[in-house]
């Protein structure tokens, strides 16, 4: 069995291939003419366990319609996404270098919650799985901070840094799951499509 993954990002592409999972993919429209069933703006007050579930799932459901829309074969529609909690906040994308620089002067010498939820579109119903780690960074130096955003590799990462790349040489500690602070919990992500009868080869 294939399955649709509803994701831009390179980094999942990567992880599901990891656990011999074929997909294709579905893409939503982003800027001005950007899906609003997509939008990943947090609700006001809103919590960052709830915010991550909503989007996941919303991402998941909307990839299903598309699917009956283009009247494509109709197979499994897995999404993801993941947040930082940090002191409360829902910390996802910089909007640019100053905002990414911001975030990593916050996060350095400190410990944050990272969030990744993952959810499947099948059959009329959605199954959501929710990966929790934590994270510590060691103290960044300035000159590491500027240096790392100049790099541009934070400017799609939520947090502002990609655990996979050079920011790996931050992260102090990590208790959880470390594909999971990637953007893809490949443990919880192989236990879930196996509830829609797909077992990776």
């Amino acid at each position: 069995m294939r399955i649709y993954l509803a994701s831009r990002s390179p980094r999942r592409r990567e992880l599901l291939t990891q656990i011999g999972v074929d997909f294709d993919t579905v893409i939503f429209r982003t800027g001005e003419r950007s899906d609003p069933q997509t939008d990943e703006t947090p609700l006001p007050g809103e919590a960052a366990l709830d915010y991550v579930e909503r989007v996941a799932r919303a991402k998941a459901e909307h990839g299903a319609r598309l699917l009956a829309w283009r009247k494509l074969p109709l197979r499994p529609v897995l999404s993801a996404d993941t947040t930082l909690e940090f002191d409360g906040q829902i910390i996802g994308k910089p909007l640019d270098e100053h905002d990414a620089v911001v975030i990593l002067r916050r996060l350095s010498g400190q410990t944050h919650r990272v969030l990744t939820g993952v959810a499947v579109a099948f059959a009329g119903r959605v199954d959501y799985v929710l990966s929790r780690s934590e994270v510590t960074f060691r103290v960044i130096e300035e000159a590491e901070i500027q240096h790392y955003v100049r790099s541009g590799e934070p400017m799609d990462k939520a947090g502002a840094y990609g655990i996979q790349g050079r920011a790996g040489m931050f992260v102090e500690h990590l208790s959880g799951s470390y594909t999971g602070v990637m953007g893809l919990p490949l443990c919880a992500t192989g236990e879930l499509l196996k509830r829609v009868g797909l077992k990776p080869d």
